[in-house]
C-alpha cells in the first residue's frame, strides 16, 4: 500500500530554492546599477558566481541525494518533490547565465573608457599573440599535463570547481578522441600584458589559445574550457557514530571526500561541440539540463588584481571610497574599558562602528589580574586573527580559556582545524560541541573576581569573531555587564561542556530547546493584543525565513490584525499581500555595499521586547543548531535599534519589496528622498558610548527632518 503524501497549503508560500535564486538575481542586479563604481560592479558579478557555485554544491547536491531516496519527500512550502525542484532550478538558472554574460560585457565595455581591457581570443592583436606564445611556452606549458582518453588512458577525475581544457581530437580516421588538460590551481588566474593600456587575459584563455601545441600528433577539431561542480554536502557523521579517534582528525579525513562526490553541474566556455558535450555528460552522469554555457570566461578577473595595477586617481573612481569604522566617542581605548562596560551596556553596529572595542576588551582581560576566565564560541575567524592572539595571551598568562570551536563551519573547516591546534598549543581548552548540532552561537564570557565578588562581562553578537568580515557585513554586537545575562552565559558554557542541550536560562533564548517556543509565545502575545484592539507589531530582520511553523504563526498574526514587517535579505518563503492570509505582511530586502547579516526580533509597540540573535528563522537554526537570542534591556539601545530598522525600511535605493507572486520591485519613490540606508549610516552615525543628550538629534530624527525638507 502506497504511503499517502501530505500536501501543504502553499497559497502564501514559495519554494526555498527558487526564492534563493531570486536573491542571487538581486545580487547580479547590483552589477547593473550605474551608481555603483565599475570595479565594484565587477565584484558583484563575482559574488553572484561564487554564490551560485555554493548553491549547486550544497543545495542542488542535497536535493540530488534526496531524489535518490525511495520514500517520497515533499517540500512543505511548494509541495514539490526533490526531482521537481531540481527541474525548476535548472530552468531558472539558465537565463541568469545569459544575464550575467550581458552585464559582464557592459562592464568590460565601460572599463575600456579608463584604458582597462579584458582581452578575449577574438580581439587579440598579432603582437599580443607573439608575446603570449612566448609566455605560454616558458611559464605555462612546462607545468601542464595533457592526456587523451582511451582504453589505456582512463577518463580522469575532474576536481570540484577546477578549470580544464577539453578538446575533440582527430588522428587519421579517428576523429572523436577526447583530450583533457587540467589547469593547475597554482597558476595565476590570468596575466597582464606589458605596456599601456592595462590589458588582462585569463589563464584558461591563454591555454585555450595554444591547445594545439599540447597535442602535436593530433588535429584539434574543437576546444572548450569546462568546470565540474560536485555535490559538497557531505555528511560529517557518516563514518561512525562512536568515534574512537580525536574529532579533529576525523574531520580531516571526512573533508577529503568533498572533492570527489557526484557531479551536479557542467559549465563550459568555447566551441559548442555537441558531440564533445554529449561525451562529457555521459562520463559525468549529467543531463542536458545540467550543462550551462558561458560566453565569457568562467572564472572572472579579480577586481582587486585590476585595481592594484591602476593609478590611485583611477582606482578611486572605480571603487567604493574608503571609510573608517568609528570608535564610539568617550569609550576608553586602553585600560579602563572593563570598568566602563560594567557600568553601561555597549551596542556596536558593524561595519559602521569598529570591532576594536571588543578586541581591546579581550586584550585588557588577557592582562587583567582580576580576570579568572574567558570563554568563547568560534564559528569563523579571519586568516590573521587578533581574537586568537588575545586568547592565547590570556592562556599564557594563566587565565582559564575555553574555546568551543565549531569545526563544521562550511568551507572554513580546514581553517578552524588549524586555529584549534594553535589555541591548544597555547594552553587553551578547546572543545567541539555536539555530533548532531552545529554550535552557531556568537557569545563570549569574561569572568572576574574583584574584592571577593564574581562579576561578568558578556558579549553576544549576530556575526562571527572575524575582523575582516566585520568591515564587510552589517552585524550587531552587544557587550553588557548585566548579571543575569552573565549568569546565563556561564550556565550556557557549563552546559556545552557537559553536552547538555536542555539548560534553563533566565534571559537568553537558546536553540534547539527554547528559542522556537520563545518566538511563538512572543508572537502569540501580539496576536492577543490585536484581538483586544490594542496596538501590536512584529518587526524582524534576518537573512532567511523558511521555517514552516514560524511562517504559519506569522500568517496567523497577520489574520489577527498584527502588522508584520519583515526585513529579509535572502530566502523568504512567505509571500506578502495574499488576500485573507498575509495582507498585513510586508517584506523588504536590502542588497548593497555591505552584506546585511544582523538578526533582530522586535515584538510590541510601547516598550517592545527586542532580541538580537545568531539565528535566522530556518529549520536548521531553530532545531539543528545551538543558537542564542539575547534581549536588549537598555531602553536607549532599544531606541537605537528601532531607529536603525526604521531607516532601513525607508531605503529607496537598495531596497526591493517582495510581491505576492514572488518577484521583487523597487519601492515607490514619488515624493520621497533617494535614500541608501547603508550610505546614510556611513555618513551619519550615532553615539552608543554615552546617554543621548536631549539637544542631540537622534539618527531617526535626522532622517525625518531631511525627508521633510525634501518634501517642502
Amino acid at each position: 500500500m502506497e504511503k499517502k503524501i501530505k500536501l501543504f497549503d502553499t497559497s502564501f508560500t514559495q519554494n526555498r530554492e527558487l526564492s534563493w535564486l531570486r536573491f542571487n538575481q538581486r545580487v547580479l542586479e547590483e552589477a547593473q546599477d550605474d551608481s555603483v563604481p565599475l570595479l565594484e560592479r565587477l565584484r558583484f558579478v563575482s559574488i553572484f558566481s561564487s554564490n551560485l557555485d555554493e548553491f549547486f554544491m550544497i543545495r542542488v547536491g542535497s536535493l540530488h541525494d534526496m531524489s535518490l531516496l525511495k520514500s517520497p519527500h515533499i517540500d512543505n512550502k511548494s509541495n514539490l518533490t526533490p526531482s521537481q525542484q531540481l527541474d525548476r532550478i535548472f530552468a531558472a538558472v539558465r537565463p541568469l547565465y545569459k544575464k550575467r554574460d550581458k552585464i559582464l560585457q557592459e562592464i568590460e565595455s565601460q572599463l575600456q573608457r579608463y584604458q582597462i581591457f579584458v582581452l578575449h581570443l577574438e580581439n587579440l592583436a598579432n603582437g599580443d599573440k607573439k608575446y603570449l606564445e612566448r609566455y605560454f611556452q616558458e611559464n605555462v606549458q612546462p607545468v601542464l599535463s595533457p592526456q587523451i582518453v582511451d582504453p589505456l588512458h582512463p577518463f580522469p577525475h575532474l576536481a570540484n570547481g577546477a578549470l580544464n581544457i577539453v578538446t575533440r581530437l582527430k588522428l587519421g580516421d579517428r576523429e572523436n578522441i577526447m583530450g583533457i588538460v587540467p589547469i593547475p590551481a597554482f597558476l595565476p588566474a590570468g596575466i597582464f600584458l606589458p605596456g599601456e593600456p592595462l590589458r588582462y587575459l585569463a589563464m584558461d584563455q591563454l591555454i585555450l589559445l595554444f591547445t594545439d601545441q599540447l597535442f602535436p600528433l593530433y588535429q584539434t577539431i574543437s576546444r572548450m574550457v569546462v568546470s565540474v561542480t560536485r555535490n559538497a554536502d557531505i555528511n560529517l557523521e557518516e563514518e561512525n557514530d562512536e568515534l574512537e579517534e580525536d574529532y579533529r582528525h576525523h574531520m580531516k579525513k571526512v573533508l577529503k571526500k568533498r572533492g570527489r562526490l557526484a557531479p551536479v553541474r557542467l559549465e563550459y566556455q568555447g566551441d559548442c561541440d555537441k558531440k564533445l558535450l554529449l561525451a562529457l555528460r555521459s562520463r559525468l552522469g549529467l543531463q542536458d539540463s545540467q550543462q550551462y554555457r558561458s560566453r565569457l570566461p568562467i572564472h572572472l578577473p579579480s577586481p582587486d588584481a585590476l585595481a592594484e595595477k591602476l593609478p590611485l586617481a583611477v582606482r578611486r573612481m572605480l571603487t567604493y571610497p574608503p571609510f573608517e569604522s568609528r570608535y564610539p566617542a568617550d569609550l576608553p581605548h586602553g585600560p579602563g574599558l572593563i570598568k566602563h562596560l560594567q557600568q553601561q551596556d555597549l551596542l556596536l553596529l558593524y561595519p559602521f562602528e569598529s570591532m576594536d572595542p571588543f578586541l581591546h576588551l579581550l586584550k585588557e582581560a588577557a592582562n587583567d589580574s582580576s580576570v579568572l576566565s574567558i570563554k568563547i564560541t568560534i564559528y569563523r575567524l579571519a586568516s590573521k586573527s587578533k581574537v586568537v592572539e588575545h586568547l592565547c595571551t590570556a592562556a599564557e598568562n594563566g587565565k582559564e580559556v575555553t574555546v568551543l570551536m565549531e569545526l563544521r563551519a562550511r568551507f572554513d573547516e580546514d581553517n578552524n582545524i588549524q586555529w584549534a591546534e594553535r589555541l591548544e598549543e597555547s594552553g587553551c581548552r578547546v572543545i567541539y560541541g555536539f555530533e548532531s548540532f552545529k554550535v552557531h552561537s556568537k557569545i563570549c564570557l569574561i569572568t572576574r573576581r574583584d574584592k571577593g565578588k564574581i562579576s561578568y562581562i558578556t558579549q553576544i553578537g549576530t556575526g562571527n569573531y572575524n575582523e575582516k568580515t566585520s568591515r564587510l557585513y552589517t552585524d550587531f554586537s552587544l557587550i553588557t555587564g548585566n548579571p543575569d545575562i552573565g549568569s546565563d552565559a556561564a550556565e550556557f558554557f557549563k552546559n556545552m561542556a557537559l553536552s547538555n542541550l536542555d539548560g534553563i536560562y533566565k534571559k537568553l533564548l537558546v536553540a534547539p530547546r527554547t528559542m522556537k517556543p520563545g518566538w511563538l509565545t512572543l508572537i502569540d502575545q501580539q496576536i492577543a493584543l490585536a484581538k483586544e484592539g490594542k496596538p501590536s507589531r512584529i518587526l524582524m530582520k534576518m537573512n532567511s525565513l523558511t521555517e514552516r511553523e514560524m511562517i504559519d504563526k506569522l500568517v496567523e498574526a497577520s489574520c489577527a490584525g498584527v502588522p508584520v514587517q519583515l526585513i529579509v535579505r535572502g530566502i523568504c518563503c512567505i509571500l506578502p499581500g495574499i488576500p485573507g492570509k498575509t495582507e498585513r505582511v510586508s517584506v523588504t530586502s536590502i542588497v548593497g555595499r555591505f552584506l546585511e547579516h544582523s538578526r533582530v526580533y522586535c515584538f510590541g509597540v510601547d516598550d517592545p521586547q527586542i532580541y538580537i540573535s545568531s539565528a535566522d528563522l530556518m529549520t536548521r537554526n531553530l532545531t539543528r543548531r545551538v543558537e542564542i537570542a539575547c534581549p536588549i534591556l537598555d531602553s536607549q539601545l532599544k531606541e537605537q535599534i528601532l531607529e536603525i530598522l526604521s531607516v532601513i525600511l525607508h531605503d529607496t535605493q537598495k531596497a526591493r519589496i517582495l510581491q505576492p507572486d514572488g518577484s521583487y520591485r523597487l519601492p515607490q519613490r514619488e515624493k520621497k528622498l533617494a535614500l541608501d540606508c547603508q550610505q546614510y549610516f556611513l555618513e551619519h552615525g550615532w553615539e552608543t558610548a554615552k546617554p543621548r543628550e536631549k539637544e542631540r538629534p537622534s539618527l531617526w530624527s535626522k532622517l525625518t527632518s531631511i525627508i521633510s525638507g525634501h518634501k517642502q
